[in-house]
């Protein structure tokens, strides 16, 4: 995505305008409209159309594929035009956001009929790709966020934190938060804005930190993120006079941050952000930690290749509004640390699942299933966008809230968060009466179609419909009691557009026309005449339909401000009916995939029975589940085995589980049990950052480097391979040493995959290291995976069998085979194999860094070997020496030699 800077009149500033007499009229308008947003496209109103003109036009007509003309010219320079219709300007809007593009929306607000020139014209709102609140322009199962970022910094000019705010403008929810100048990437991550708000002058601090490349950028004057000045702002907005009680009183950057984000925010709307009424300040400490290479390699919301399906979210979002599957995200991204928020989340399940019949769980979500997006209806509703349609959802959604909460009302007894639910989805009865009684049943897509307004809400427009629509009937009574009155009985009541209403009366009949009779027109063999009451009816007829129509928008306008009040009910509202309908979801997960509850436990570890790879599972006919146990005494498996053995996939589910406990869901396995995590780090796969300069081996060893800064006797570290992009015996030296240092200074939970069998070494020299494997079982020169994880390590990859699976050509195979051979011969042959590297233990368990290790000793086989003369051996001496030799290689069953 791109960088621009803000207009001024985002940013505040006012409009600096060059010498326009030179253009015309309608140019000079545009031109200063454009002055004001000089780094947006201007979509210019004309007619049924929005314009765009000179360099904005060329560079709409290449990002959306529009034809460019040329029209006339002025100030001298021939006019470049392009334009798209406005009734489908939204698919527009759409393409033009996804590529990281703003546009000012700008309006006619003035009456053509009384404009003396151009109309006046006026930008109502910019559309960016962080503010965006259209339903046409947001994907309905993902939230959309803006985000400012605002460094700190000591008097020396090193940046110490940075500030945070970001706000889902469709929403109204608000966030801030203050992390590590190192923390930032990670947080951008986890957040994902679609715009990130960052003053001009950051790049003075960019040696401190880094911005990743994340949505559009946008900057703004370093004024906007004064830090006092957003504390005000921030009280503004939330109508308080301290942010103590939101628990923002020890902020500083991030009041700075939410000051430039909410001046931003309501500049691009050209109003009051009305919902943004509450605020939650989020600290690391609260949520599980997931780095951006955890997030991605547990594939949560996104596989590795970059699409929707088959993740985690898509497996378990079975919601059945909207608003619950972009809960599920946040959820699945923000794994609380608090166990006893999943507690409570997995009680409300269970609850569920048990409910009696008459509120069964499937009748319960079918009811959900009536409800309507009412998070991003309210967002419109504060912002004054609402469509008609919106309000009929509105209104449908709270007179569906009774029947909802008597299901509920069955099952919440037994679950405090279901009874929390309850109470929630109270609805605000005089919000509702309002909507019942002002929108139509069925009314119109759009304001402009009229049919919106409830008949029997405003008098005034119910006679105007009558006159519009009833315009025929009253015609034929007319002519009736005409008749009737004057005993013509050839009288007709008609109308034409040049003169109007009439009543034609014949050269004949005249002498019996009445007083009140005013002649309109003569005729060859008729005369036309007008009463008062029909000159009346005329009056309202010839204008009614349009009159009705601006009636019907004034009393829609007023409908919109009086809903206002109501704001705070409907987000309540919303938050409730979300969070029901995802722990919804997560109960028809568990009953139809048989998952169960786990159970957290205050002593540390991780031990589950008949673990299942979630998502794997449901890719495959038959999966088999194994078994994972982490304690203070086992604090890591060396996990050997064949590629494709499913290695990657125990790790992975390993993981999965344990974060889905911490969610709230329901867990793939037979029992499950959780001590305290506070992270989760993965180092998995090998990928390249070669636009970052970094080769795979850069991207591996930085990776592991983070998790050995980072992780805890509380983490979870996934260690897949480690050491491969490198020589052999580089490789192996670092992986030893990184499993070591995980052990002794880490202490976290770890499970480490690898092929370097010497590692297999180290359970006896580290009692809390245990060896796993994959098992496989060779046959005719094939392979035959088994997928069960057993104890003790394996004997061999498997890695030409792989190879041959893949469709390596067979002489590749039997050169390999062979030249395999040599190298095993080889390796023999030398004094010091490969598979003996560490064989002399030069690090003892205990020793905290090689340098304080005391120097090795010879293993006795080596000493025996030496002492000895080939030459002097008898047959006999030769065997027994062999004999010898092995009993001193082999270990004793404490572990000694």
């Amino acid at each position: 995505m791109g960088t621009h800077t803000a207009t001024p009149e985002t940013a505040g500033a006012p409009a600096a305008t060059a010498d326009l007499s030179h253009h015309t009229p309608m140019m000079q308008q545009y031109l200063r409209i454009k002055a004001e947003h000089p780094g947006t496209l201007v979509f210019y109103r004309m007619g049924d159309f929005y314009e765009l003109f000179f360099d904005d036009a060329e560079k709409a007509a290449r990002l959306l594929d529009l034809t460019l003309t040329q029209r006339g010219a002025s100030g001298g320079n021939p006019i470049r035009m392009a334009g798209v219709p406005h009734h489908a300007c939204e698919q527009y809007l759409a393409k033009l956001v996804k590529l990281g593009e703003s546009v000012a929306i700008c309006e006619q607000i003035g009456d053509p009929a009384t404009s003396k020139g151009p109309v006046e014209r006026k930008v109502v709102r910019v559309v960016t790709p962080g503010t965006l609140t259209d339903a046409a322009l947001l994907s309905d199962k993902s939230d959309v966020y803006l985000l400012a970022l605002c460094p700190s910094h000591n008097r020396r000019g090193v940046v110490t934190s940075v500030g945070l705010a970001w706000l889902n403008l469709a929403s109204g929810a608000l966030r801030l938060a203050e992390v590590a100048p190192e923390e930032v990437s990670a947080a951008l991550e986890r957040i994902r804005p679609a715009e990130t708000l960052i003053a001009d002058s950051i790049a003075d601090a960019s040696a401190s930190f880094s911005v990743p490349n994340i949505g559009a950028t946008t900057r703004v004057p370093a004024w906007h993120f004064d830090v006092a000045s957003g504390s005000q702002r921030l009280c503004e907005q939330l109508d308080v006079a301290s942010l103590d009680g939101f628990g923002a009183h020890s902020l500083t950057c991030a009041c700075g941050a939410a000051g430039a984000l909410l001046l931003y925010a309501a500049a691009t709307q050209g109003q009051q952000l009305r919902h943004v009424r509450s605020l939650k300040v989020e600290h690391e400490s609260e949520y599980i930690g997931l780095d951006p290479a955890t997030r991605r390699n547990l594939e949560l919301t996104e596989t590795l290749r970059g699409t929707e399906s088959p993740t985690l979210c898509s497996l378990l979002d079975t919601c059945c509004t909207t608003m619950g599957s972009r809960l599920l995200r946040h959820w699945l991204h923000h794994p609380p640390r608090d166990a006893s928020i999943a507690r409570g989340r997995q009680q409300a399940i269970g609850a569920l699942l048990e409910a009696p019949s008459g509120a069964s769980l499937d009748t319960l979500r079918a009811a959900l299933r009536q409800i309507s997006d009412i998070e991003r209806i309210t967002g419109r509703l504060a912002l004054l966008s609402a469509r008609p349609r919106d309000l009929s959802s509105l209104r449908d959604t709270f007179a569906a809230l009774p029947k909802l909460r008597e299901l509920l009302g069955a099952v919440c007894m037994n679950a405090v968060a279901l009874e929390r639910i309850d109470a929630a989805l109270e609805p605000p009865r005089d919000c509702l009466d309002l909507l019942a009684a002002a929108i139509a049943p069925e009314p119109a897509a759009l304001i402009r179609d009229g049919g919106v307004i409830a008949r029997g809400y405003d008098a005034d427009l119910d006679e105007l419909r009558d006159i519009s629509e009833n315009c025929d009937q009253f015609l034929i009574d007319l002519e009736a009691r005409e008749r009737t009155r004057t005993g013509i009985g050839n009288l007709r009541v008609e109308y034409n557009k040049v003169h109007g209403f009439y009543i034609e009366v014949t050269r004949g009949q005249t002498d019996k026309v009445p007083d009140d009779y005013r002649r309109r027109q003569t005729l060859k063999n008729a005369e036309r005449y007008i009463t008062p009451e029909l000159k009346a009816f005329e009056d309202k007829a010839l204008s009614a339909q349009e009159r009705a129509l601006a009636r019907e928008r004034a009393l829609y306008d007023a409908l919109l401000q009086n809903l206002l009040p109501f704001i705070a009910d409907c987000q309540r509202v919303a938050g409730a009916l979300a969070e029901l309908d995802l722990l919804g979801a997560f109960a028809e997960r568990a009953r139809a995939l048989d998952w169960v509850a786990p159970e957290f436990a205050a002593d540390a570890g991780i031990d589950i029975d008949q673990g299942r790879h979630p998502v794997v599972e449901a890719q495959v006919e038959q999966f088999i589940a194994n078994d994972c146990c982490l304690s203070t005494d086992r604090k890591l498996l060396l996990i050997t085995g064949p590629n494709m053995g499913g290695k990657s996939t125990f790790m992975r589910q390993t993981a999965l589980i344990a974060l889905m406990a911490y969610v709230g869901s329901y867990v793939p396995a037979k029992r499950a049990r959780f001590g305290a995590l506070d992270r989760i780090f993965t180092r998995i796969g090998a990928a390249d950052d070669l636009a970052g300069g970094r080769s795979t081996f850069m991207v591996e060893m930085t990776e592991a480097a983070a998790i050995l800064n980072d992780a805890s006797a509380s983490s979870l570290v996934l260690m897949d391979e480690i050491g491969r992009g490198t020589s052999t015996f580089d490789g192996l030296a670092l992986a030893w040493a990184i499993a070591r240092h995980l052990l002794t200074h880490n202490h976290c939970y770890t499970l480490f995959a690898t092929h370097y069998f010497e590692l297999t070494q180290l359970p006896n020299e580290f009692a809390q290291a245990a060896n796993v494997h994959l098992s496989a079982v060779e046959h005719d020169h094939g392979i035959v995976f088994l997928h069960a994880v057993n104890e003790g390590p394996a004997n061999q990859s498997y890695g030409l069998q792989v190879a041959q699976l893949a469709g390596v050509p067979s002489a590749v195979i039997r050169a390999a085979r062979k030249h395999l051979v040599h190298l095993e011969q080889q390796s023999i042959g030398q004094p010091s194999p490969q598979f003996d590297l560490f064989a002399a233990a030069p690090y003892a368990a205990d020793a905290p860094d090689a340098e304080d290790a005391a120097p090795a000793q010879e293993h006795p086989v080596l000493e025996k070997l030496r002492a000895l003369d080939p030459n002097d051996l008898r047959p006999r001496d030769a065997l027994d020496l062999l004999y010898e030799l092995h009993e001193l290689a082999t270990p004793a069953p404490d572990g000694s030699r």
